[in-house]
């Protein structure tokens, strides 16, 4: 679990550097075309390659199109222009946009605190979003790339909320993996041209990006589920943000001011409330 936390906080200052070598929908499609084969290769190793149910298909189906096609291009779009830190909080405030979507479709309960918890933790995203409030540009676009990526994790936490999976998490990742790099393949075409000749430096945080952040870490996740309380998980992945500010303010030299470390505490209280209430 500790590894886990570090593997996604290092990641977003080298997918930042990667972004920078590489175009953001491309280093996605790549991100997960790999990661895919890794995971395809290690299932086969151990006998469990099988192909998905029909029951999952449509989880496999939606957390491919957002929870990793469309999260990873918003994201990798939003750090061509912010600051990998700063990106980060928002893209991790997921659990704050759960919380009224799941009231809304699954008709959940809403209750004071679990209000409180949004309203405070959307107070976190606006304070770290208000340098880009005095004028309309891209850092302001941005940031509702980022917003939308959350909103996307969200959804698909929501659409698969009570779903009985026939198959392991694990088996079913290298599928969700494909499908991500099959949707992002013409997009990537379209909107960014062939794919350029790959730099050394871009070559490089693939191979932490795809086989140690996404591939390592979907499996992590899984196995310290399963040995990890909720509660235990949820309060362990909380800090993989702040641990990424720190580690861009150290390596990239992002600055950290004053409404930056306001917003991070609003936002992370936001979301433990939030979290809290849907454990008690």
């Amino acid at each position: 679990m500790l590894s886990l936390v570090l593997i996604w906080a290092a990641s977003w200052p080298v997918i930042k550097i990667g972004v920078g070598q590489i175009p953001p929908i491309w280093y996605g499609c790549l991100r997960y075309a790999i990661a895919a084969l890794i995971l395809f290769g290690l299932l086969t190793a151990r006998g469990e390659f099988a192909l998905p149910p029909p029951s999952d298909l449509p989880f496999v189906v939606v957390s491919g199109a957002l929870q990793m096609a469309a999260y990873s291009a918003l994201t990798g779009l939003a750090l061509t222009i912010l600051p990998p830190g700063r990106a980060s909080v928002l893209a991790f405030s997921t659990p704050i946009v759960v919380a009224p979507l799941a009231a809304w479709r699954l008709g959940e309960d809403l209750n004071p605190r679990m209000v409180a918890g949004v309203l405070i933790g959307c107070a976190g995203t606006a304070v770290i979003a208000s340098p880009s409030f005095t004028a309309i540009g891209k850092q302001t676009i941005a940031y509702a790339m980022l917003m939308t990526a959350a909103t996307a994790w969200a959804v698909t936490i929501v659409t698969v909320r009570g779903h009985r999976f026939a198959s392991s998490a694990l088996s079913l990742a290298p599928w969700q993996m494909l499908i991500a790099a099959i949707l992002l393949l013409p997009m990537a075409v379209s909107v960014e041209g062939t794919l350029p000749a790959i730099s050394p430096l871009g070559a490089a945080t693939l191979v932490y990006v795809a086989p140690v952040a996404t591939a390592f870490a979907y499996w992590a996740v899984v196995e310290a589920g399963r040995r990890f309380a909720a509660s235990t998980m949820s309060m362990a992945l909380l800090a993989t943000p702040g641990i990424g500010l720190l580690i861009s303010a150290a390596v990239l030299k992002e600055p950290i001011n004053a409404s930056l470390v306001m917003g991070v505490v609003l936002t992370a209280a936001g979301i433990r409330l939030t979290i809290a209430t849907k454990q008690g």
